[in-house]
């Protein structure tokens, strides 16, 4: 009866899990070959041109650019001390005498058995200190971006607009990776009350995550831009 009733969180919750990784392969694959058709790739074209302006400019934008990185590193930390108490709140659920099974034993669908609740909490539990890790790593590189930015411009020096963006680079993408675990833990919530929840939350996430990853009109904007330019190229001749 009990492997019955696991029938659905065998199925859907995988299947899930396997829509949003698939999901995030693609985006990753369209950053890789088409990076300014994604919102990632064109955040991160301008960030290696505001580098290099703040770098250029540093006596007039210095503390521009000390305020933009201490924005940037305030939402990481709340995100790591978001994700850390979480964690803390749900170790505590887990190593408490209390029964975690009781407030969802009446759950519509998916097993109740003290195994498969232990098992979601845990997978929960693991999803949200991967996110905090991640988040913590990303403060460490803007803070070092932070510090370096204003250091003074040496042609022998080894710190470089580019090495610079590298940095700014690593800091920000640990910091989506933190933010897109922190969005998978999600339907992991749900799962508790059922794997169906789990099941929908990612079904409808994938598009909303799509209309946020991806410039729309990527596609018309090409197009046009390379009919401008045949045509002044045919002008010139």
């Amino acid at each position: 009866m009990e492997w019955k009733s696991c029938y659905l969180d065998i199925v859907l919750v995988p299947l899930s899990l396997a829509m949003s990784l698939a999901y995030h392969c693609w985006l990753w694959h369209k950053v890789r070959t088409q990076p300014l058709s994604t919102i990632i790739g064109t955040n991160a074209s301008g960030r290696r041109f505001w580098v290099a302006a703040m770098m250029k400019d540093n006596e007039k934008k210095n503390i521009l650019a000390v305020q933009t990185l201490r924005n940037s590193i305030m939402g990481s930390t709340l995100m790591a001390t978001t994700c850390i108490l979480l964690s803390a709140g749900l170790a505590a659920v887990i190593s408490s005498t209390y029964s975690v099974k009781r407030p969802i034993n009446d759950s519509v669908f998916g097993a109740h058995g003290e195994l498969m609740v232990a098992l979601k909490y845990v997978t929960i539990l693991c999803i949200f200190l991967f996110s905090f890790f991640c988040h913590s790593l990303s403060i460490r590189f803007i803070n070092q971006v932070n510090i370096l930015i204003n250091s003074p411009q040496d042609p022998a020096s080894v710190v470089t607009p580019e090495y610079i963006s590298e940095l700014l680079e690593k800091g920000f993408v640990l910091n989506t990776v933190g933010n897109r675990l922190f969005y998978t833990a999600l339907p992991l919530l749900l799962w508790i009350f059922g794997p169906l929840l789990a099941f929908l939350c990612s079904f409808t996430m994938i598009p909303l995550l799509y209309n946020l990853d991806f410039v729309l009109g990527f596609n018309k904007q090409g197009k046009i831009e390379h009919q401008i330019n045949t045509c002044g190229d045919c002008e010139s001749q």
